[in-house]
């Protein structure tokens, strides 16, 4: 059994109450206003669909502009014309992304490349490692196999060991948790040909935190959307023919 497991299990009465207080104390910070769908650039066409949770809708950001949705497109730009979109809600968990792609079906799509960002709310939620890897791969299988997503970027967890809004024991358990989810899902996105992890393992510095103390400023999501335009420009001839 993983050490944090053992520990989450013999520590669960105090935990339950760290965490009554943390929800009671924190900080709502509303998901940024600005367009969740638009059209940019010139060339052939790529198709993107920003999928998840606060991450994905930008939370942390005054508005979608500063958000990934809204810094990721433009560097693309001069070499493909993105058509893009956002399906992301706040504490949404890989079951309810699910869902809500289930949803989406019919009315949205195909995509070329799908972004993920998930996971913080599973761990959180005390998903088990193994029904979060089984939803994981569910939700690979639905976006390849019903919307035609040649490539699905699968971002890491943060490192919510460094979370300051989260206090200690609290905050090593979930960090530590949250290492596993991430170390557990390279090992699959490694077994797959279609999926691409990036990682979202960036400076410990709380200063690049919202005052919420839980999610990013626009800096983060600036080397997030880096980070992705590099892997995304080293598969445009699989994505779209050719390697401009």
């Amino acid at each position: 059994m993983p050490r944090d497991t053992l520990i989450r299990i013999l520590l669960y009465p105090a935990l339950l109450l760290q965490a009554a207080w943390v929800i009671l104390r924190a900080e709502r910070m509303p998901e940024p206003p600005g367009p969740r769908n638009g059209r940019i650039g010139t060339g052939p066409e790529l198709r993107l669909l920003i999928l998840g949770d606060s991450s994905a809708a930008g939370v942390g950001c005054p508005t979608q502009a500063e958000a990934l949705s809204g810094q990721l497109p433009p560097r693309l730009a001069d070499t493909v014309t993105v058509d893009w979109r956002v399906e992301a809600e706040s504490g949404a968990t890989t079951a309810d992304t699910l869902d809500r792609l289930a949803g989406l079906e019919g009315a949205s799509g195909p995509f070329d490349v799908v972004v993920l960002g998930l996971g913080v709310n599973d761990v959180t939620h005390s998903v088990t490692l193994k029904a979060w890897l089984s939803r994981q791969n569910r939700l690979f299988d639905m976006l390849t196999e019903r919307f035609g997503a040649r490539v699905v970027y699968v971002s890491g967890l943060p490192p919510l060991g460094l979370f300051p809004a989260l206090p200690h024991p609290l905050r090593w358990i979930l960090g530590q948790t949250a290492i596993r989810f991430d170390q557990a899902i390279q090992r699959v996105v490694e077994e797959r040909a279609e999926l691409r992890f990036i990682s979202l393992a960036f400076e410990a510095n709380p200063s690049l935190m919202a005052y919420d103390g839980f999610h990013p400023l626009p800096v983060i999501y600036a080397e997030w959307a880096d980070r992705l335009e590099a892997a995304i420009r080293a598969d445009l001839l699989l994505l779209t023919g050719s390697d401009r």
